[in-house]
């Protein structure tokens, strides 16, 4: 017999397998020897009452053994197979690799960035130097925008497609096997590198290919069918092509517009990165003066609306570090990131107001509006730090009240900040929504609207502000045969397992577009 319930537990219980089982026996009221196994099903942390606890849904098997869940993907030897062009390795690019090998179909990655490896030394000498190499950086290279900026995993994307078939597979590959039942998954920086070159080796293995340093420059098209690839001097073919290049890959929306390939203006969100001392949000969410040892840092999502406009914090980061994830030498974008322990001192949170099309000027017909908009307030920004990457930053009060900071407070921000005047580069209907928000957000967790946090510009690529349009039943690009618009950078996902899953979802459209 299976029998499945919830357990309410401190922290100190949920952290013992002994406890669990004690209290299992305690809610079921049968002896300990007919309990054979108790699995944890869910686990998440409840910090509504006045003392955190962990809430954990298990199956507990009486008198009888589970019958143990062997995960295994097909990896068949697929090197004399019929080709498919996937421009990307992130989640999207990796996952459809993986898919078309189930499928029988001979994945060939492009990747214009450096494998995880060799894309340390360039991280290095941004976080160092200021030095921005337009091919490897936090957004390009192998594993995408997530290897190197935190690896959360939490998604709302049920709907779209398996979720539990990404989490299985990251375990496959030497994730820990926590993400399957804790209810906001995280594999972090530190790990994901490891688990990223063990799918690369498994795609190579089944006869995949996968080209780095290769920068996709031309595509071949024929009238209106898109058959390869060109990156320098060489030339990659193939019937399909699955275009999963990430939302911060800018040349790649201008080539397409070069060919006449249909795009489209989409609104997104900007604003910038909030840090914390870690003890400010555990203090407020777990309702202590010291956070207990058995529980995680705490996270936080807040959201309110000003003048008609979400305002809301975005990839929240506990114990974690503001990276400078610029593309291009002369523009600050931040992001967050955590270790797997989320063990560092500050907490940071991207906190940004939803931006309309009709909020950007220029000619309605010009989808790449929206794109050239970011890229002018991220340039404004770099110019307010005052250059290498320097960001300019506020405190929290100041910003609010429009004063200049005299100091900043220690962060986490590796190439420094400086005082700035954020209004300077945000623009107003940003700013002045910001302004608003704070206070509210201070009003809803206590010690949040502290002159402790400071504001770090810019948060600007929290998705992208182009789509790449899309038939919803072929997932065909909707004028251009062979092309297979995907994840993130095509307007389709939004974070490592959503972009997962839609890359596995094109390589199911593109099998049966050429079988």
């Amino acid at each position: 017999m299976i029998k499945e319930i919830e357990l309410v537990l401190q922290p100190e219980q949920a952290a013992d397998q002994n406890s669990i089982r004690d209290a299992v026996i305690k809610a079921i009221g049968l002896p300990a020897e007919r309990i054979i196994q108790v699995q944890i099903l869910k686990r998440s942390i409840d910090a509504r009452g006045r003392k955190a606890v962990y809430r954990l849904k298990v199956n507990i098997y009486v008198d009888e053994k589970p019958v143990p869940e062997i995960f295994a993907v097909r990896y068949q030897n697929v090197s004399d197979k019929r080709p498919v062009l996937i421009i990307g390795a992130g989640p999207a690019g990796l996952f459809a690799a993986i898919r078309c090998i189930e499928l029988g179909l001979k994945p060939i990655i492009i990747e214009r960035g450096k494998d995880v490896k060799q894309r340390r030394r360039d991280l290095a000498l941004i976080n160092k130097e200021g030095i921005v190499n337009p091919d490897s950086n936090y957004c390009h290279g192998e594993g995408g925008a997530g290897t190197y900026s935190d690896g959360k995993l939490y998604t709302r994307s049920n709907k779209r497609g398996d979720v539990q078939y990404v989490l299985k597979a990251f375990v496959e590959h030497g994730a820990p096997a926590d993400i399957l039942i804790d209810a906001r998954p995280h594999i972090g920086t530190n790990k994901l590198p490891g688990i990223i070159t063990a799918l690369r080796e498994k795609i190579l293995n089944a006869g995949g290919e996968v080209h780095f340093d290769s920068r996709v420059t031309d595509f071949i098209v024929s009238g209106d069918k898109l058959s390869g690839v060109v990156c320098g001097d060489k030339a990659f073919t193939a019937e399909a092509v699955i275009l999963a290049t990430g939302h911060s890959a800018r040349d790649i929306y201008y080539l397409l517009r070069k060919h006449n390939i249909s795009l489209e203006a989409k609104p997104f969100a900007l604003g910038v990165r909030i840090e914390h001392p870690q003890s400010i949000i555990d203090q407020a969410q777990y309702h202590c003066d010291v956070r207990s040892e058995y529980l995680p840092p705490s996270y936080y999502s807040l959201v309110d609306q000003v003048e008609g406009r979400g305002v809301f914090s975005f990839c929240m980061c506990p114990g974690g570090i503001i990276a400078p994830c610029s593309t291009e030498p002369g523009e600050i974008v931040v992001n967050g990131w955590s270790p797997s322990k989320r063990n560092n001192p500050f907490a940071n949170s991207g906190t940004v107001v939803q931006i309309n099309l009709d909020d950007v000027a220029g000619n309605p017909a010009n989808s790449l509006r929206m794109l050239e908009f970011q890229a002018s307030v991220e340039k404004l920004a770099y110019q307010a730090g005052g250059g290498n990457l320097v960001a300019p930053a506020q405190r929290m009060v100041d910003f609010v009240k429009n004063k200049l900071s005299v100091d900043l407070p220690q962060n986490s921000y590796i190439p420094g900040t400086r005082s700035a005047d954020l209004s300077t580069v945000l623009p107003p209907f940003i700013h002045k929504r910001l302004r608003q928000a704070l206070p509210a957000f201070g009003k809803k967790m206590k010690g949040y609207f502290t002159n402790e946090a400071i504001l770090v510009g810019v948060e600007s690529r929290t998705s992208s502000p182009v789509r790449i349009p899309r038939d919803k039943e072929t997932l065909q690009h909707t004028r251009m045969a062979g092309l297979f618009p995907c994840g993130e950078g095509a307007g389709y996902a939004g974070g490592i397992v959503s972009a997962a899953i839609d890359g596995m979802n094109c390589a199911d459209a593109v099998f049966k577009y050429i079988e």
